[in-house]
């Protein structure tokens, strides 16, 4: 393979160049469907942003925004005249070579600390049928979202720093005017009036609300939806498993066919 093809293979893939100097490239980081794929130009019918990456090892971002290893196929497919290069397989490309390739550290999500279980309804009931009361966010939501970060701990603290029953960042907490996140009626309530506020600016969405609470609101505008980490999308199966017994244990839904077994 060409000396060309072998580096626009490796910024296609997490940004690590192979050429020397000090030049600067131009990769756009495409998202379709909530997945992303790298090309040297602009994919037709994809949201893309251009990302410009100079030639340095030590400065290269993690163009993916996943961590772990990322498998896939580059293709090169003309495009307005121009030989483009592209790790999604667009109509007339053509298969160049496969990958294997670990990505660098980018910026996951907070790691949720529960584990997807049994509906708990004996771990702060009062708590979470007030709060529910107070702000209108569903009971069952409050729970799966307080079973999925913390298993109910209420002095849980993860190792991006969130903590407490709603696994609550110090940022989110003062802002909620949660004085002891550690406390499990502060932290629920503080929780609860979050998601209320999650729910209206998502229009009643809860796969963007699981996905801001658990990525950021910030990072769920920058990627136009859903981010491409690994861990939030486990996270929202996650937290949609939890609502569905929750709702079936709480008797506000008929018991699907799953939680039979």
């Amino acid at each position: 393979m060409p000396a060309m093809r072998t580096s626009l293979l490796l910024v296609c893939l997490v940004g690590v160049f192979a050429s020397a100097g000090t030049h600067a490239r131009t990769v756009y980081r495409c998202i379709r469907d909530n997945t992303v794929s790298l090309a040297t130009a602009p994919e037709p019918g994809s949201k893309c942003e251009a990302k410009v990456v100079a030639d340095d090892v030590a400065k290269v971002p993690n163009l993916w925004g996943e961590l772990g290893l990322i498998k896939g196929t580059l293709y090169e497919r003309e495009q307005d005249g121009k030989t483009v290069y592209s790790t999604r397989n667009l109509p007339g490309s053509r298969k160049l070579l496969q990958f294997s390739v670990d990505t660098p550290p980018g910026e996951p999500a907070h790691v949720g600390l529960g584990r997807v279980g049994k509906a708990r309804l004996d771990r702060h009931a009062a708590q979470f049928r007030a709060a529910a009361k107070k702000t209108g966010v569903d009971d069952a939501w409050l729970r799966a979202i307080a079973h999925a970060e913390s298993g109910f701990n209420e002095t849980a603290v993860s190792p991006k720093g969130a903590q407490g029953v709603m696994q609550l960042m110090p940022g989110t907490a003062k802002e909620y005017g949660v004085a002891d996140p550690l406390s499990a009626p502060q932290s629920i309530d503080g929780g609860a009036r979050y998601l209320r506020d999650l729910k209206k600016r998502y229009r009643g969405d809860l796969t963007l609300v699981a996905a801001a609470y658990n990525a950021g609101i910030g990072t769920v505008a920058r990627y136009g939806g859903v981010p491409p980490y690994r861990e939030t999308r486990e996270y929202i199966d996650k937290v949609r498993t939890l609502y569905d017994r929750y709702r079936t244990a709480l008797g506000t839904m008929p018991k699907p066919l799953s939680a039979a077994k």
